[in-house]
């Protein structure tokens, strides 16, 4: 039976990797996996997907899954996902139609959270309903669990501004929620 899988994680727990190491298995055995990310995600390029370990593959933009005929998504033995939290909540309703109603599995993988704590619409919708969500675990700068994505820039971590900022380690750092909430990217340092 097709599952919806929500892996989450914060900033630098290596969600893309695992995503195309995914994509690797399915397609190592001779099934059929076919990766996918939002138009949002632009960093390294419209039709790629690239981890921070130097693993990269072309990809399609979900909007392009979103039309395909049922019969061509059907062909998959698995669709993958990234950078799932920029997705819409209708595009999460139709993936979650692809596994209720393809019977093909959808793997997606995520933040969960945005730079103030606060859920992206991606990712609330598959926490809502998800089949089976699992944390990737990173740390922070303390070594206690990262769960927070602070965004910063010279003068310390940025607490307003738009959700969407994309960036990399140049604007993010994963931190645990004390070092977030005191703002201090590492020792010595504070808001």
């Amino acid at each position: 039976m097709a599952k919806l899988y929500f892996y989450y994680g914060a900033m630098n727990s290596s969600k893309t990797a695992n995503a195309l190491m995914t994509h690797f298995n399915y397609e190592e055995v001779g099934q059929k996996a076919l990766l996918c990310k939002t138009e949002t995600d632009t960093r390294d390029g419209a039709r790629i997907i690239r981890s921070r370990i130097g693993l990269e593959m072309e990809c399609i933009f979900l909007s392009e899954l979103l039309d395909m005929p049922g019969e061509e998504i059907k062909q998959y033995n698995c669709i993958i996902v990234d950078e799932v939290q920029f997705a819409t909540k209708e595009q999460i309703d139709f993936l979650s139609d692809i596994v209720d109603f393809m019977e093909v599995p959808v793997v997606c993988y995520g933040l969960r959270t945005d730079f103030q704590n606060n859920l992206f619409p991606g990712s609330e919708r598959l926490i809502a309903i998800a089949d089976t969500i699992q944390e990737i675990k990173t740390v922070c700068w303390c070594g206690r669990k990262a769960t927070a994505n602070a965004r910063f820039n010279a003068n310390g971590i940025i607490r307003d501004g738009e959700q969407v900022f994309l960036g990399a380690n140049d604007s993010y750092v994963a931190l645990c929620r004390t070092h977030f909430k005191l703002g201090m990217l590492g020792p010595g340092t504070q808001d």
